[in-house]
């Protein structure tokens, strides 16, 4: 494979998670309400929590399990897409993993399966389910994605 082809794809792909994370960054800003700095700083321990109840539960796909186990794996080898060693994109790769993962299991396991095993707070739920693409279920359920 030509080196400067690798170089450009590796640059263009850091160039995406730089947008994305400021993407993020402003989202957060003009939406304070869906969660808090102190949800913020949980989120990550809830979400691995999160993982290991829905890989373990029965009641969810045998394929949506397996798929929480690979993520499990890939979060725990030292081995990734972007190293972590790489300032706030290091991390990145690992977020938007999560993000499909969760959003593929949930989708298929229904929102009362992550009601269920969410350890976390509120704020952290809220933003789960739009992650998901889930609203309350006050609000009738499922929505299709309109962005």
């Amino acid at each position: 494979m030509d080196m400067e082809l690798l170089l450009r794809s590796a640059l263009a792909l850091l160039g995406a998670y730089a947008l994305f994370l400021l993407a993020l960054a402003v989202y957060a800003r003009r939406h304070p309400e869906v969660l808090s700095l102190t949800d913020v700083l949980r989120l990550g321990a809830d979400v691995l929590r999160l993982v290991r109840r829905l890989a373990t539960d029965r009641a969810v796909p045998w394929w949506a399990r397996l798929l929480l186990w690979a993520l499990a794996v890939y979060l725990i080898l030292p081995i990734d897409l972007v190293p972590d060693f790489l300032p706030v994109i290091g991390y990145a790769d690992d977020v938007v993993l999560v993000a499909a993962v969760l959003r593929a299991v949930v989708r298929s396991a229904g929102p009362t399966a992550l009601e269920r095993h969410w350890p976390g707070s509120d704020g952290g739920l809220r933003l789960l389910r739009r992650l998901a693409g889930i609203e309350h279920p006050d609000t009738g359920g499922v929505r299709r994605n309109t962005t």
